[in-house]
């Protein structure tokens, strides 16, 4: 094959050998017409074929071109080199293939799985078109330099696979990869590329094949008959599901495997009982079915720099009404805003959010005059999908608003039916003046400092002033006094009334208005403990906006988990993360529910890796402390506790917890002083006598901790709804006062 360096074929000059195996060549090559690169893959010549069987060839490669898909690679042409020899003309990428990643040595469970998910993708794609891949290996897998996956091949191995079982005693394919029924000449299916993936999954992780052999006979007969070892066998603490999902599609029957693919990846991410929770989340298998959208935060080209609130605002509402468009996923404001003044390429914008499309844009405001200009762009290839300027007096902005949802909707094809469009483009205020202050008051909610949360308010009860109809001000005005109280930077007392106050406000307004009932639901759980009230509540926003990522999540850390529901609550957090999917908070929270359902080996996995993601996230190293205490690594628990003290500023509630630690570890005298010192701080600003009862539990003051879980009841403390499932009060459940206590709340 070295002969066809240099030479040209067809409109293809031949440049260097790419690889080379028993069955087939491939060149690099660049194409004379198009002046592009290309691979080209020659068979060998111990596998020319017969006329029928080029047409078959040619067939196949039509129907895998036309899948056009993100995860496989494009065939450009087919054609016959003399002798009834067959090249394939597919695209050329610069990168590596898996099976040169592999041999560096075992990937990271995420790593794997992100790579696992677009092999998926891929895959999914090409079984809903009929097309069965049959040679799925490491080295069919190419991993871009931009960190795509691209499967090779499809096609080309059924032809090959079909040839062998006319061959006495010849079996086709790759022994390492292959599954049982091709060892056996036997009829494959989509289950046969799922045993495949199964393989390359094992392999990622562990570095090892599940079958063995001296050589490709006894490795074959060990596919066919042998069991493989747990992949547990090979790496510490790996998560159940996937070793339960492992084992499924290494079933000898295919009936006994995986049928699809979203059944093998359903495993990975299941939450039964009879599995450990998921420490790592795949990101969903894109259909043709299931659009998705980011909507980046908008550049403030106004002269004076000044309206950064508005420019946020005008995106943020943007995410609101297209998420109520069904049959669209819009990625929430806390990831999409996290790009915000980055320069990163359009396409890894959409590779780390999972979505199709980035909506961007610019806003100059000047006096009454506005001018927006938007762009949706495809995050797969960087092409304009549409585009707008808009030139008005800044009292038609809810009319441009409107006309840029709209046109989304439109260009992405999704039919609106019935009254759909009615609800999704809903103005809530005509009032210009009403609707800035709004955006003020968003814009410093979302910053969640006590002082930002205060001015937050003030912006709030202005638009209300300013139009006393507008719900989603009353919303907002709940929101910020909910966050007050859950942070414990005010008297839950003082704040939550008030919270259900605004919050109804907003529902005798407008009864679809999602975000009210997200906020009654919080407040009813953490406050009212009206748990029925606080269900119907979550489940009924949920209900009228399944796109609000803030409703899955406290839906699941403020109801769920402290229920005890640890399943459910890992659905909804999930939910969350497919929506919000690099929020460092939502990240943290699913730790947080396996700290509360004792899988603390799975919490300490996953708040060491949203580390990973950002060393400087206080509240992971807060979590990651509290579930070292109760692993008994007391050391690294205080160490962490001091390293969130320090990010974080001087949160009471995490002294008080540092003090617990303390008290568990021995170290009473430190416990005592941390005692005192919130005692002290007590007379000027709120402490929760929660926290105050946790440190007297620590130190094995049992009469005190109840005392102080009396005040905690009455004060109505947030982290009371942990009651059932916090492990610090486990030394406090056998006592008849903590039976009265629950009784006070309902349980």
């Amino acid at each position: 094959m070295k002969r066809l360096i240099g030479k040209t074929i067809s409109h293809y000059q031949i440049l260097e050998i790419l690889g080379s195996g028993a069955m087939s060549t491939v060149f690099k090559a660049m194409d004379t017409k198009l002046d592009r690169f290309a691979a080209l893959k020659f068979l060998s010549s111990q596998l020319s074929i017969d006329e029928n069987e080029k047409d078959r060839l040619i067939q196949e490669a039509k129907t895998t071109s036309a899948l056009e898909h993100p995860n496989i690679c494009t065939i450009y042409d087919i054609d016959e080199l003399g002798e009834g020899q067959v090249f394939i003309a597919m695209a050329y990428y610069e990168g590596e293939t898996l099976e040169d990643r592999v041999e560096r040595g075992p990937m990271s469970i995420q790593e794997s799985l992100n790579i696992l998910t677009q092999i998926a993708s891929g895959l999914s794609k090409a079984h809903e078109k009929g097309i069965i891949h049959r040679d799925l290996k490491p080295a069919n897998i190419i991993l871009t330099i931009d960190e795509v996956v691209k499967i090779l091949d499809f096609g080309i191995a059924k032809l090959i696979y079909q040839k062998s079982k006319t061959r006495s005693g010849m079996i086709m394919g790759t022994p390492g990869y292959m599954a049982p029924e091709q060892a056996k000449a036997e009829d494959v299916g989509p289950y046969t590329d799922l045993w495949s993936l199964g393989i390359i999954l094992y392999e990622m992780i562990s570095g090892e094949l599940p079958f063995k052999g001296d050589n490709d006979i006894a490795l074959i007969y060990s596919i066919v008959n042998e069991i493989p070892a747990p992949i547990s066998q090979y790496v510490e603490n790996i998560p159940a599901n996937i070793d339960y999902a492992l084992q499924k599609a290494l079933q000898k029957n295919p009936a006994e495997r995986y049928q699809t693919v979203s059944e093998f990846l359903g495993d990975l991410g299941d939450q039964s009982g009879k599995k450990e929770f998921n420490t790592v989340r795949l990101a969903p298998v894109q259909t043709d079915t299931i659009q998705s959208i980011a909507v980046l935060p908008f550049n403030d080209m106004s002269p004076d720099k000044d309206q950064e609130y508005f420019c946020d605002g005008l995106a943020e509402e943007t995410i609101s009404t297209l998420s109520r468009v069904e049959g669209l996923r819009v990625v929430s404001r806390m990831s999409s805003f996290q790009f915000k003044g980055k320069d990163l390429e359009l396409r890894q914008i959409g590779q780390q959010l999972n979505v199709r499309t980035v909506l961007e844009g610019n806003v100059r405001k000047a006096g009454n005059k506005i001018r927006i200009s938007v762009q949706l762009i495809n995050t797969a290839d960087g092409f304009l999908l549409w585009s707008e300027q808009y030139e008005r007096e800044i009292k038609d902005i809810f009319r441009i608003q409107d006309e840029i949802s709209l046109s989304i909707v439109k260009a992405l094809k999704i039919k609106l039916i019935g009254e759909t469009e009615k609800n999704i483009f809903k103005n809530y205020t005509e009032n210009v003046e009403a609707y800035s202050d709004y955006l003020k008051g968003r814009y410093h909610w979302n910053k969640r400092t006590a002082e930002a949360l205060k001015k937050s308010i003030e912006y709030f009860d202005q638009a209300i002033e300013e139009d006393p109809q507008y719900a989603p001000a009353f919303a907002g005005l709940a929101d910020a006094y909910i966050i007050l109280g859950l942070y414990g930077a005010s008297p839950p007392q003082f704040v939550m009334p008030k919270a259900k106050a605004a919050a109804s406000k907003a529902l005798e307004i407008d009864r679809d208005l999602a975000e009210a009932h997200i906020s009654l639901g919080c407040i009813k759980s953490v406050y009212d403990w009206d748990w029925r009230g606080a269900e119907e509540a979550f489940r009924a926003g949920i209900e009228l906006n399944p796109n609000y990522a803030i409703a899955h999540h406290w839906y699941a850390i403020n109801y769920l988990t402290p229920h005890g529901r640890f399943d459910d609550a890992i659905k909804e957090i999930n939910r969350a993360l497919d929506l919000d999917p690099i929020s460092l908070v939502i990240n943290t929270t699913v730790g947080l529910v396996h700290y509360f359902a004792r899988q603390f080996d799975s919490a300490i996995d996953v708040f060491r890796k949203t580390l990973e993601v950002e060393p400087n996230f206080a509240m992971a190293h807060f979590f990651l402390g509290q579930t070292y205490t109760q692993k008994k690594m007391f050391n690294e628990a205080l160490a962490k506790f001091e390293e969130a003290n320090r990010l974080f500023g001087g949160s009471t509630n995490m002294k008080a917890t540092y003090g617990t630690a303390a008290a568990l570890a021995g170290k009473k005298d430190k416990a005592a002083e941390i005692l005192d010192s919130l005692l002290e701080t007590s007379r000027e600003k709120y402490v929760s006598s929660y926290d105050i009862a946790a440190i007297y539990a620590g130190l094995g003051s049992r009469d005190k901790a109840f005392e102080w879980l009396e005040k905690a009841i009455d004060e109505h403390s947030y982290l009371l709804i942990y009651l059932n499932v916090d492990p610090i009060l486990d030394g406090l459940r056998d006592a008849k006062r903590f039976k009265d206590i629950k009784k006070k709340m309902s349980w």
